[in-house]
C-alpha cells in the first residue's frame, strides 16, 4: 500500500511524530514536537511581539489564515483507504498510518490539578509496568510533568526509564520504612524532559514484613506523595501526574498505593484469566474505599496484548467494554516485539521506536487519558 503522504511535499507534511520536514534524511522526531513549558504571554505582549508583515505605510497586512491542523489531520487520516479483510498486515499498516497522522502535532491538555493513578492488577504479566512507563513517557513528551513511583521490588519500571536502582541507591523503600521525603530519592529520566522516577530496589522485598509493625502502615505512601506534590507546587513546578506501578499482589505495598491514589488504572490482558482476576481486584478496591480511601475509583481500563487476528481477543474486549464502557479506553495496545525490546535498552518504546505500532498505541492511549481527565470535573467542582 502506497503512503498517502509524500515526504518531499512540504506543504502536506504535518510537524510532529514520524514526519520529518524538508530533508527526509534528517532524524525523525520522537513523539509530539517540542513543547514549551513556559507560561504563555498575556494577549497584550503577544500582540506587541507580532511578526505579521507590515507595509511601508505602517499598516499591518493580514497574514494568510492558518489552516485548521486538527481538521486537516482528520481529513488526511480519513483518506487512507481501508484494507481488505483478507490482508491483516495491510489493515495494521493502514491503522498505524491513521494514528500517526492524527497524533502528529496534536496538543494534549494538562490537568487542572495533580492526578495520582495507581496502575494495578493482581495478575502478573498483563502489562502493568509496561503501561506505566510508556503512558508516563507519552504524557511527559506531550508537555506534562510526570512522576513514576516504582513500588515493585523487581524494579522493572526503573530499568525501563534508565534509572539506577542497585541496592545502595536511595529508593522508595527509604520513603516507606524510614520516612524519607520523595524528593530525596527521585531521579530524572535521562531521555525525556519532565519525567522523574522514585526507583525500587531489592530492599523493597522486605518492606511488606517491616511495615506490619509500623504506625499508620497503610497511609505512609499517601502522606509522602501529598508532601511531595505540595513541595513541587510551592517551588513553581507543579506535578501533573503521579503514576504508581504496583507489584502483582495484594499486600501492604499495593494497599499503600491504593490509599495514596484517587484513581485506579487497570491494564487487562486480552485473555480469559485476566477477566477472572478482575473481579477479585474490584472487590479489594471496594474494601479500600469502605475503610481507608473513600475517593478511590476505577477511572481507566486499557486492553493490552490485543491480537486482532484472534476471536478470543475480540471477545474479551467486547466483554470488558460491555461491563466497563465508560472506563475502558478506545485505544488498545497490540502485542509488539518493539515494546518487549525497549527495556533491554533502558528505554520506553516511545523513545526506542516512536513509529512502531506499540508506541503509536500508547501515544493514543495517553492522549485519551489526558483528554478524559481534562473533561472530568475537578475535586472542588464535584464537591
Amino acid at each position: 500500500m502506497s503512503s498517502v503522504l509524500n515526504p518531499t511535499d512540504a506543504s502536506r507534511v504535518v510537524d510532529g511524530l514520524g514526519f520529518p520536514l524538508g530533508d527526509v534524511t534528517s532524524p525523525v522526531g520522537v513523539g509530539w514536537p517540542a513543547v514549551s513549558r513556559e507560561t504563555p504571554q498575556p494577549p497584550e505582549e503577544q500582540a506587541s511581539s507580532s511578526t505579521d508583515p507590515v507595509e511601508p505605510t505602517g499598516q499591518v497586512v493580514d497574514a494568510e489564515p492558518a489552516r485548521p491542523d486538527h481538521e486537516e489531520r482528520a481529513a488526511i487520516a480519513a483518506s487512507i483507504p481501508e484494507a481488505d479483510g483478507n490482508t491483516p498486515l495491510a489493515q495494521a499498516v493502514a491503522a498505524d498510518e491513521r494514528k500517526r497522522v492524527t497524533l502528529s502535532g496534536r496538543p494534549v491538555p494538562r490537568p487542572a490539578q495533580t492526578r495520582v493513578l495507581t496502575v494495578a492488577n493482581q495478575k502478573g504479566g498483563v502489562g502493568k509496568t509496561t503501561t506505566t512507563v510508556n503512558i508516563a513517557a507519552a504524557l511527559a513528551q506531550a508537555g506534562s510533568t510526570v512522576l513514576v513511583i516504582d513500588l515493585d521490588p523487581q524494579g522493572n519500571a526503573s530499568t525501563a526509564l534508565g534509572i539506577d536502582h542497585h541496592s545502595e541507591v536511595p529508593s522508595i523503600y527509604d520513603v516507606l520504612v524510614d520516612g524519607a521525603p520523595i524528593s530525596g530519592v527521585v531521579q530524572r529520566c535521562p531521555d525525556i524532559e519532565g519525567l522523574t522516577c522514585a526507583p525500587a530496589t531489592i530492599d523493597l522485598a522486605g518492606a511488606e514484613i517491616e511495615l506490619v509493625s509500623l504506625v499508620a502502615r497503610e497511609t505512609r505512601l499517601q502522606k509522602a506523595v501529598a508532601a511531595h506534590v505540595e513541595e513541587r507546587e510551592a517551588a513553581g513546578d507543579r506535578l501533573d501526574y503521579v503514576l504508581i506501578d504496583c507489584p502483582p499482589s495484594l499486600g501492604l505495598l499495593t494497599v499503600n498505593a491504593f490509599v495514596a491514589a484517587n484513581e485506579v488504572f487497570i491494564p487487562i490482558q486480552c485473555e480469559y484469566y485476566a477477566l477472572e482476576g478482575l473481579s477479585q481486584l474490584l472487590k479489594n478496591i471496594e474494601l479500600i474505599r469502605n475503610h481507608l480511601n473513600p475517593a478511590l475509583h476505577v477511572s481507566t481500563i486499557l486492553l493490552t496484548m490485543y491480537d486482532g487476528r484472534t476471536r478470543l481477543s475480540a471477545q474479551v474486549a467486547d466483554e470488558v467494554r460491555a461491563h466497563f464502557g465508560e472506563q475502558t479506553l478506545r485505544a488498545t495496545v497490540p502485542r509488539s516485539v518493539r515494546i518487549s525490546e525497549a527495556p533491554s535498552h533502558g528505554q520506553t518504546v516511545i523513545t526506542y521506536d516512536p513509529n512502531s505500532s506499540g508506541a503509536l498505541s500508547y501515544l493514543e492511549a495517553a492522549v485519551e487519558l489526558a483528554e478524559r481527565g481534562a473533561a472530568a470535573p475537578t475535586t472542588e467542582e464535584s464537591a
